[in-house]
């Protein structure tokens, strides 16, 4: 019986993952690689693990920083090549996952989060909107007012997209 699906073997996964960090304008980590290329049930994340390594050995990719990678002018110049092989749905859906997670990226950087050492224990949190360094909104520093168990809670990507000073005990 036939497999369902684009993805077969390991070629076609590394075809996948070369087509998605080719259109990615930001380094990409294992998981959000995984996340982009998922558009097919056959391909699995243990897939996408065995094949990036191989690709970093073989020059197609590079690891720019600990576990971040973008693709190379081979792995470029290779994914053109080979893109053709891509189902159309599955280019389709993989070219809107890539678009989504650059949107998403390119939004995260325009708000900083700044976390401040205070008296004792305290900490004030803010954040800003990068390029210009506004700050947006403001609560009062009155530690009734808020306290957040850990600082990981306090900067949630819940909260990034506000730009508040706030008090923490730490």
């Amino acid at each position: 019986m036939q497999r369902l699906g684009f993805i077969h073997d390991m070629m076609d996964v590394k075809v996948l993952i070369l087509y998605v960090t080719a259109r990615a304008n930001y380094p990409m980590n294992s998981q959000e690689i995984y996340e982009v290329c998922y558009q097919d049930d056959c391909l699995s994340y243990f897939d996408v693990c065995t094949a990036i390594p191989e690709m970093v050995k073989s020059g197609h990719l590079q690891e720019v920083e600990e576990g971040l990678y973008v693709i190379t002018d081979k792995g470029r110049h290779d994914g053109e090549l080979t893109a053709d092989s891509i189902a159309f749905t599955v280019k389709q859906r993989a070219e809107n996952a890539v678009n989504r997670y650059n949107r998403q990226i390119k939004r995260s950087s325009f708000v900083k989060t700044q976390l401040i050492p205070r008296v004792r224990t305290w900490l004030t949190c803010v954040w800003m909107f990068a390029p210009t360094r506004v700050f947006l909104l403001r609560l009062p520093s009155n530690p009734r007012l808020l306290i957040i168990p850990t600082i990981t809670s306090l900067c949630s990507p819940a909260l990034r997209y506000l730009a508040m000073p706030v008090n923490v005990l730490r």
